[in-house]
């Protein structure tokens, strides 16, 4: 294990000072060899502004409702047990409080 540890150590050392490196005129996390959304040499920038502006704010979206819906599978697994919605084992609901 700690072989393979270090394998991912020297490969994101590799990529983060040899590959993405931040050019001081370019906007923070716009790197020359980034390609599209961070793919190194996937098309290239996009250089429409408006189309960047457009596909960049969808990538934080989607990083956020990814985030919510981790957080509600885990308020979901410490209320349940399970992550998955067997929400019929949940005796204690609020929400069965007139059945």
């Amino acid at each position: 294990p700690s072989a393979g540890i270090a394998q991912w150590v020297f490969f994101v050392g590799l990529i983060e000072k040899g590959f993405y490196k931040q050019d001081p005129s370019r906007a923070p996390g716009d790197f020359a060899n980034g390609g599209t959304l961070g793919v190194p040499n996937a098309g290239g920038p996009i250089e429409n502004e408006e189309a960047r502006k457009r596909k960049l704010n969808a990538e934080l979206a989607n990083g956020r409702l990814a985030m919510m819906a981790i957080i509600g599978m885990f308020f979901q697994d410490g209320l349940t047990g399970s992550a998955w919605g067997d929400w019929a084992l949940y005796t204690d609901s609020p929400l069965r409080a007139f059945e």
